[in-house]
């Protein structure tokens, strides 16, 4: 999953990372990991946060994706972590991420969504990020109720949160 997001990464950082004259080339790949890393550690950090309604809108509503809270926590992330590693200020950093973590989100979110696409399924996606902690959680069985196809996720109570923080201890 890591590999296929960074993947994912490389092919849409084009203007935002290999042509932008902000990012020395020699740091092109290790920026682009960066970015790769703000995404998995933003999903993490929502999940472990109990913020499990945001991720799973925002897999849910791939047209909103880019917009998410998650969204503008992992380019938040990136943004610090650019400034932090290549000295470049945050205006430049910023057009970075928002040019870049958006579009990586709303194919990400489409590839996962997608029966026809096997590179990412959210099953899996949610196991490696809790460390393989949420066997036997079924979040393809979750996002459906949230979306429609049974109770919501309020409904569940405190219960559900718990165990998604539970994830993570």
């Amino acid at each position: 999953m890591f590999e296929n997001l960074l993947d994912l990464v490389k092919q849409n950082a084009g203007a935002a990372i290999i042509n932008n004259p902000a990012i020395p080339n020699e740091h092109n790949d290790e920026a682009v990991s960066m970015a790769s890393n703000s995404i998995i550690d933003g999903l993490k950090g929502a999940l472990a946060n109990g913020n499990i309604n945001d991720v799973l809108h925002m897999f849910s509503h791939s047209d909103n994706a880019a917009n998410s809270p998650v969204s503008q926590g992992i380019q938040g992330n990136l943004i610090q972590s650019l400034m932090s590693r290549f000295g470049i200020d945050q205006s430049q950093a910023g057009g970075i991420a928002s040019s870049l973590i958006p579009v990586v989100l709303q194919q990400f979110v489409h590839k996962t969504n997608d029966p026809n696409d096997s590179s990412f399924d959210l099953q899996g996606i949610v196991n490696n990020l809790t460390g393989g902690k949420s066997s036997g959680f079924d979040v393809q069985g979750l996002l459906n109720q949230f979306t429609g196809g049974g109770a919501t996720t309020s409904g569940a109570g405190g219960g559900l949160m718990d165990m998604v923080k539970g994830f993570f201890k």
